[in-house]
């Protein structure tokens, strides 16, 4: 008796102080599992996207909310959960390690390492989900992101803080684009991202290779979801890569981000929402398929300078089937982005790579994110390459063309030839300068189709060794003075006395 009074008084002078009184704990019971999903009834107070924690240890995500129960989806499939178990409220949403500890390592969706290079040492975690900067946070796109592929610098410029799609049939050079661009970014300060959605274990790793051995993953996070993986795991994956750039944007840097590619990604919550029980719609997908990625999207851009100037540039990749770009997800992600680089199967046949088909591939920032030396080389290229594709096809039908047509469609040839690269070899945009000069000023207009490339290659080396201050000029200046032109004009004469081909 005497302990029950001492129980009350205790209890009675822990209400009168001041401190916080204690918080209970929500917790709610498992009532149904199956499929990585689990329905638990009792949490009446939990919000979407929330983390839920399991008496055994396993871990999930609210993605529905019902009037009676909450779905979960569990991060992992192997943690066993079971009916009737404790489930408990985190009041957090899912974070993931950001930080400089990231660059060179590779990771899954949830930031645990894939490299048995042992743990991530992170500076802080972020939520997956963030609301995107308004305009007001934002500044205009202005400054070029190199790519090093002269198609895309001279024709569909890309911007630091943009979004361009990248689009294509399976096997058109897609993924080799991505790897061109960021090996490109060796020395530039710029931080890249790649997410990999669904694909193989092989060729993700083939790819991570490839990276190490030209020294682009010191600069370089791997996030990779691969098709072994929980659907959710997929879906969460390129929202977790974009916190993680998000980092590196908020201290004032530039990074690149990709995704590759967001069809299987779609393809991912479709599987999530029909488990969900979610109404189909068009394809099965679920309502709110355009939101998901546009809400990734948004979160692209480029901050101004009160919050430290940094830019985060994504390139999604989006597959069709049979160059059919009017699809469902393809239409979605083109109306989200600020342009496309479309790559044709026929033109990829033909032998013509990188693939790109320029009259459907438009970069909506436009010169605003060009050098002015490429712009005053590449003014009316787009056109010449058009009027040459019109032409080709009259000519296809052993029709009669009259002389300026001929000497059009010559010119396209050699535009063509310019355009034309390997794989792994990228150029400076002095060097794409030179190139598209060479064109524009008629210098190549004698030479075989078989020579253009090497002459264009061969001088660029030349003018970069004999006239290096001049180099360095258009280099630091990103314009092609008077004076330039000139001393561009009397190298190819000289240049032209010891060409052989």
């Amino acid at each position: 008796m005497v302990k029950r009074e001492t129980d009350i008084i205790s209890l009675l002078e822990r209400a009168l102080e001041e401190k916080p009184q204690e918080t209970l704990e929500e917790v709610g019971t498992v009532i149904k599992v199956g499929d990585g999903i689990c329905k638990i009834y009792g949490l009446t107070n939990a919000v979407y996207g929330e983390l839920i924690e399991f008496e055994n240890g396993g871990v999930g995500i609210i993605l529905d909310l019902d009037e009676d129960y909450v779905s979960v989806v569990l991060l992992e499939t192997s943690s066993l959960v079971m009916e009737q178990e404790i489930a408990k409220r985190t009041g957090d949403v899912f974070r993931i390690p950001v930080g400089p500890g990231l660059l060179g390592r590779v990771i899954n969706s949830a930031g645990k390492p894939l490299d048995a290079l042992g743990d991530i040492i992170a500076a802080e975690f972020y939520p997956i989900e963030k609301i995107a900067p308004g305009i007001v946070q934002r500044s205009p796109v202005n400054s070029s992101l190199e790519t090093g592929i002269t198609v895309v610098d001279s024709l569909i410029p890309i911007g630091k803080g943009q979004r361009e799609l990248l689009i294509g049939n399976r096997s058109t050079g897609k993924t080799s684009i991505i790897f061109d661009i960021i090996k490109h970014q060796k020395d530039k300060n710029v931080i890249c991202i790649y997410v990999s959605i669904g694909h193989k274990q092989s060729d993700t790793a083939k790819f991570i290779y490839q990276l190490e051995k030209y020294g682009a993953l010191d600069y370089t996070v791997i996030i990779d979801a691969d098709a072994k993986e929980t659907a959710l795991n997929q879906y969460l994956a390129p929202y977790s890569g974009c916190s993680i750039g998000e980092y590196f944007m908020n201290q004032g840097k530039d990074v690149l981000i990709i995704y590759d590619d967001l069809s299987k990604h779609a393809i991912a919550y479709r599987e999530l929402a029909l488990l969900l029980r979610r109404p189909p719609g068009r394809e099965a997908y679920p309502g709110d398929i355009f939101y998901i990625h546009s809400r990734l999207l948004e979160r692209a851009g480029k901050v101004n300078q009160e919050l430290g100037g940094g830019s985060l540039t994504a390139i999604p990749i989006a597959q069709t089937q049979d160059d059919d770009i009017s699809a469902y997800i393809p239409t979605n992600l083109i109306s989200i982005t600020d342009g496309q680089i479309f790559l044709d199967t026929n033109l990829f046949n033909t032998g013509i790579r990188p693939a790109v088909n320029i009259g459907l591939s438009v970069s909506r920032v436009g010169g605003a994110a060009q050098s002015k030396a490429i712009k005053k080389v590449a003014g009316a290229l787009k056109l010449e390459i058009a009027q040459y594709n019109e032409l080709l096809a009259f000519a296809q039908f052993g029709s009669e063309l009259d002389k300026a047509s001929q000497k059009a469609l010559d010119r396209g040839k050699r535009a063509i030839e310019i355009l034309k690269q390997p794989e792994r070899e990228t150029y400076s945009f002095v060097d794409q300068t030179i190139f598209l000069f060479l064109l524009k000023e008629n210098y190549l207009d004698n030479l075989k189709i078989e020579d253009v490339k090497q002459f264009t290659l061969q001088f660029a080396s030349y003018f970069k060794g004999i006239y290096i201050n001049n180099y360095n000029n258009i280099l630091e200046s990103q314009n092609l003075s008077s004076e330039d032109i000139a001393v561009l004009n009397n190298a190819v004469k000289e240049f032209l006395l010891i060409f052989t081909s």
